[in-house]
């Protein structure tokens, strides 16, 4: 049985998943943060720790694999403690166990148990589909530099230029503006005889349409025959998640992809984050849901993940 499957299942929903008579593996969300030197973008996240003195069983994971599985939940249990078995076993003998997208444990000096955490995989689903980047200094500041040394090696100076004033120019430029108040009033009466024209021509042309309408008589001797649509109408509140996608079209190339091999994909709109999320099948059952998720998992996409919400 791979234990840490069924944990990294349960690391999207919930923030303590317990192994008992083992520890418990906590998640506390992290907001967006900003690395100074490399001014690297990351978004929010959820950080895991181990906690080795919470082993009281909780059911919580007993039940999933029990689900998951669909053994009773006794067996369930008789599964885990074997695997805690083999896990301490382990660790005793100074081997490293490492959990898949999770972390890894160690005994350290004083014989207890050493986690260091994997930063592989993003456990907030709010942030599903974001990824780190990268943003370059901006050189604002250089720029300026440069146009100040550019100012001083070649100066700028306005130097009016003289010219000597004579009587004759102020008529011409009255005659210019008389000539010009003229012309636009020429062209505004123009421009209103024009309106007035086209108003006259459209109310005529729209009485001319009305009345052939009321004279048209419109007979059809061969109707066709109504078409009934059945719709078949997603149901199910448990959603196998494929991806998030910023721009929609690629959404869309994804649920067609998803479509041609076999599955009933769909889009189920957009996140907070503005992501159009596309899934591979909405359930009403949550074992239905978890079994088809597993097998997904299995032989198609690692990074699915179960959502528990009412779109309909």
């Amino acid at each position: 049985m791979q234990l840490e499957t069924y944990i990294s299942d349960l690391l999207y929903r919930y923030d303590c998943v317990t192994v008992p008579d083992f520890g418990a593996f906590l998640s506390q969300r992290v907001s967006a943060t900003v690395h100074n030197t490399t001014n690297a973008f990351y978004p929010p996240k959820k950080m895991l720790s181990f906690n080795e003195q919470i082993q009281t069983n909780d059911g919580l994971l007993a039940r999933y694999i029990a689900d998951a599985e669909n053994i009773a939940f006794e067996e369930a249990m008789a599964l885990i403690a074997k695997e805690v078995h083999a896990l301490k076993s382990r660790l005793t003998q100074g081997e490293t166990v490492s959990f898949k997208h999770i972390g890894d444990l160690e005994f350290n000096s004083e014989a207890k148990i050493q986690f260091s955490p994997s930063y592989h995989l993003n456990y907030l689903t709010d942030a599903f589909g974001l990824s780190h980047f990268v943003s370059h200094n901006v050189t604002r500041e250089t720029y300026k530099k440069e146009a100040e040394a550019v100012e001083k090696v070649i100066p700028i100076a306005v130097t009016p230029e003289k010219r000597q004033s004579k009587s004759y120019l102020k008529y011409a430029a009255v005659a210019v503006l008389a000539l010009t108040l003229a012309g636009f009033g020429v062209a505004k009466y123009n421009l209103n005889t024009i309106n007035a024209h086209n108003e006259i021509a459209q109310e005529e042309a729209h009485q001319q349409l009305d009345h052939k309408i009321q004279e048209a008589n419109f007979v059809i001797n061969n109707p066709l025959p109504a078409v009934t649509l059945k719709v078949n109408k997603e149901a199910g509140n448990f959603h196998i998640v494929a991806g998030a996608f910023r721009i929609e079209e690629n959404g869309d190339k994804k649920v067609e992809e998803l479509k041609n091999e076999g599955f009933n994909a769909r889009k189920i709109g957009v996140n907070k984050y503005g992501l159009h999320q596309v899934i591979y099948s909405s359930y009403t059952e949550r074992r239905d849901a978890i079994n088809a998720l597993n097998a997904i998992k299995r032989s198609n996409n690692p990074n699915a993940w179960l959502l528990v919400k009412d779109i309909n």
